[in-house]
């Protein structure tokens, strides 16, 4: 049975964790880049993880998104057709293997994801000058850590 303490911990690390992710999307809503006009502040977080997906690795078939984002390929497919139709991203032949159909963002969607980062970071580096060095140093030195434990366990 887990300890009473390990569970109150997990409990307030999920929802601080929670806070930030508001804190993050909130201040992506007030910002001209996630306009309305660019379609961003109409996305799912499965439908903006999809995209940031692609943006990292250039390229994906529809199997490879669905392995990487833990998620069916039917499902896969689902998203990928809106965002297809809304011009987000493009499907078409790899210019490596022409039996193979594959995704990539469209330009515009990358030039978005762009700015999308760089609000989210800007975001990020208010946080840390508000917590200070030495807090920013330690919250490093945890993240490195649980970074570390979620690597060893994608490898089991």
């Amino acid at each position: 049975m887990t300890d009473p303490q390990t569970i109150e911990q997990a409990r307030y690390i999920f929802s601080v964790g929670k806070m930030i992710r508001h804190h993050v999307f909130t201040s992506l809503a007030q910002l001209e880049v996630c306009g309305r006009e660019t379609g961003c502040t109409e996305l799912s977080m499965a439908q903006m993880n999809l995209l940031m997906a692609v943006r990292t690795h250039e390229e994906f078939t529809l199997t490879g998104l669905a392995d990487i984002l833990k998620v069916s390929p039917p499902s896969v497919s689902v998203m990928v057709d809106r965002l297809v139709e809304r011009g987000m991203l493009i499907r078409e032949r790899s210019t490596r293997d022409r039996r193979k159909v594959v995704i990539r963002l469209s330009p515009n969607t990358d030039l978005l994801l762009a700015k999308v980062e760089e609000k989210v970071l800007a975001t990020f580096v208010g946080l840390v000058e508000e917590v200070g060095p030495e807090t920013a140093r330690k919250w490093g030195e945890v993240l490195q850590r649980v970074e570390e434990v979620l690597q060893q366990q994608n490898r089991k």
